[in-house]
């Protein structure tokens, strides 16, 4: 089975981080993007790596939707642009909005606010809200300790064992959409206490 990536929805932060390695993965990504006629959906900012991908991916000709709270446009970090830029009133329209648009979601390295929309979008997959592939870009190990941590918590009986099924992981951008493009939901039903998938 081969999924359909028209538009893929990208979370990652509002900061380039301290390596130059993180500006490379995110530029090379909204290549990877455009050159595979692949459309980006993403927090609609010009600051940061949000802003890297998304002028990437315009310079390759691809198209680039930003949906970003009205809260935020008002701090002027807006990317004006954009294909087409979505101003809504609440950080949880913009993550509706967003999931709405795209048919599959990757995850740069970012801060809380990448953490918290990764967390949650997995979370949808797991109690199936929806059905779309996650990719987790792991750029330099940068999401290791977060694996490590999902092990853990299997361990500890709070996940399911099969919880790796939830998304895909990756270190090349090109390889990871095409991971991503296999993807099958996991099988199983849910079952009181959303143990089981």
């Amino acid at each position: 089975m081969t999924v359909k990536l028209k538009r893929i929805c990208v979370f990652t932060g509002s900061r380039e981080g301290s390596r130059a390695v993180y500006r490379e993965a995110a530029r090379n990504l909204g290549e990877t993007l455009s050159g595979r006629g692949i459309g980006v959906v993403y927090g609609g900012g010009h600051i940061g790596l949000m802003g890297v991908l998304a002028d990437a991916a315009l310079e390759g000709g691809g198209e680039v939707i930003g949906v970003i709270p009205q809260g935020i446009v008002d701090l002027e970090v807006a990317h004006e642009g954009v294909t087409e830029l979505r101003i809504v009133k609440t950080m949880h329209e913009r993550k509706a909005q967003m999931a709405d648009l795209s048919d599959g979601f990757i995850v740069l390295p970012g801060g809380l606010g990448t953490l918290e929309e990764m967390m949650e979008i997995i979370s949808w997959v797991y109690l199936r809200f929806i059905s779309k592939p996650i990719g987790l870009l792991n750029v330099e190990g940068y999401f290791d300790p977060l694996l490590s941590f999902f092990r853990h918590a299997a361990g500890e009986g709070f996940m399911p064992e099969s919880y790796d099924k939830l998304f895909t992981v990756g270190e090349n951008s090109d390889l990871l959409i095409s991971g991503m493009e296999g993807y099958s939901p996991p099988d199983g039903a849910l079952v009181r206490g959303f143990d089981t998938i």
